[in-house]
């Protein structure tokens, strides 16, 4: 991990990615601890531009990026102090709902809008509509608790059989072969899902669909649709319940792969398995493409990548606010929270904290919509 760290550092702004990260949140259930913002704080907070900020802002949605949300804030809240932040984790199918409901300022979002919430937005957003812009990036990691296996490596195909209950013990004949010199037991497999709506789900369904046509037939989205396994609430919620659970396995965005929780490594058909680390995300997420429309800059993945080092398991977290209408009294606020988490700085901060900063030619279009939101 140190290694990885020192890696990410050297990223910095040009890696990668994109997520959205949500809006804001002092507050959430899904902290895991640990994510103070990394290095450069004080550099980072004084570049802060508050302008009128002001008030509070509320926010909900993704909780893959939670932890993102959490270092910027305390940034962003040492500058503009008269800005109070709000950011709940409910997931990603929570925020969208809470957006176009108008509850909140912006959202966040693993998955970009459909073409129903775009229009279910237009009531929300005077004379406008909901954006995407993708703001965090990084991998899905598939976190596992099997005793006296320090290394593991799984394929699209075993991962899928394994979600679907049709791979039920960890010494089946297909995860041996995939790993010959490890010790195995003869352990029941605990497969932790997502129990909310969640973006994360939709972009590891899409990863097996894309990966694994002949072995996952479930059409994806934000729900979990498999039966069986285990379910709990929030990223959060399912690392903890495979620290919790011998035989266990679930997946989450790699930042919750904390106190010395194990992920697999993919066998692509790559050269080598590859490890989920945010270098090899970044690699994965490079060849995104931008296929929202006007203003809207939701992303084209791929998540079948066959390329040497591509970890293909990713996910991009979007912020959703209005390009137009938004409401007069969070505007401000929104627009220099925003501001922040896209400039130099925010993106800095996601490197240190186990997330791939957005690529240049992306973010750079992200801060001049931003700038145009009205």
């Amino acid at each position: 991990m140190k290694l990885q760290r020192k890696n990410r550092r050297a990223l910095a702004l040009g890696a990668l990615a994109v997520s959205g990260a949500l809006a804001l949140t002092a507050c959430g259930s899904d902290d895991t601890g640990g994510t103070d913002a990394g290095g450069g704080s004080s550099a980072a907070a004084s570049n802060v531009k508050c302008d009128d900020a002001k008030g509070q802002l509320l926010a909900d949605g993704s909780s893959a990026q939670k932890n993102a949300i959490d270092a910027w804030v305390k940034q962003f809240t040492q500058s503009c102090k008269n800005v109070q932040i709000n950011y709940k984790g409910g997931g990603s199918g929570a925020g969208v709902t809470a957006f176009t409901q108008g509850q909140v300022a912006f959202a966040g979002s693993d998955s970009a809008l459909k073409p129903e919430e775009v229009e279910a937005s237009k009531k929300v957003c005077k004379g406008g509509q909901g954006i995407d812009l993708p703001m965090v990036g990084g991998p899905i990691a598939l976190g596992y608790n099997v005793p006296g296996v320090d290394k593991l490596v799984l394929d699209a195909s075993t991962i899928a059989k394994i979600f679907d209950g049709k791979i039920t013990n960890w010494d089946d004949a297909a995860i041996k072969k995939l790993n010959p010199d490890a010790k195995l037991p003869s352990l029941k497999i605990q497969a932790f899902h997502r129990s909310d709506d969640s973006g994360t789900t939709d972009n590891f369904t899409k990863y097996l669909k894309a990966a694994a046509p002949a072995d996952w037939k479930y059409e994806g989205g934000k729900a979990w649709q498999a039966k069986g396994g285990q379910a709990a609430s929030g990223s959060s919620g399912v690392a903890q319940g495979v620290k919790q659970t011998n035989g266990a396995i679930g997946y989450f965005e790699l930042s919750y792969a904390k106190d010395g929780l194990k992920t697999v490594s993919i066998d692509t058909g790559a050269s080598a398995p590859v490890d989920a680390t945010i270098e090899n995300a970044t690699k994965a997420i490079a060849d995104a493409k931008v296929v929202g429309t006007g203003k809207d800059l939701a992303l084209q993945l791929n998540y079948a990548t066959k390329a040497d080092g591509a970890y293909p398991m990713v996910l991009v977290t979007y912020e959703i606010v209005c390009d137009k209408g938004n409401k007069s009294d969070t505007l401000p606020a929104t627009k220099a929270f925003l501001r922040y988490i896209a400039s130099e700085d925010g993106q800095k901060v996601l490197a240190d904290n186990d997330y791939a900063p957005i690529p240049a030619e992306i973010i750079s279009k992200v801060r001049s919509t931003i700038e145009e939101l009205s």
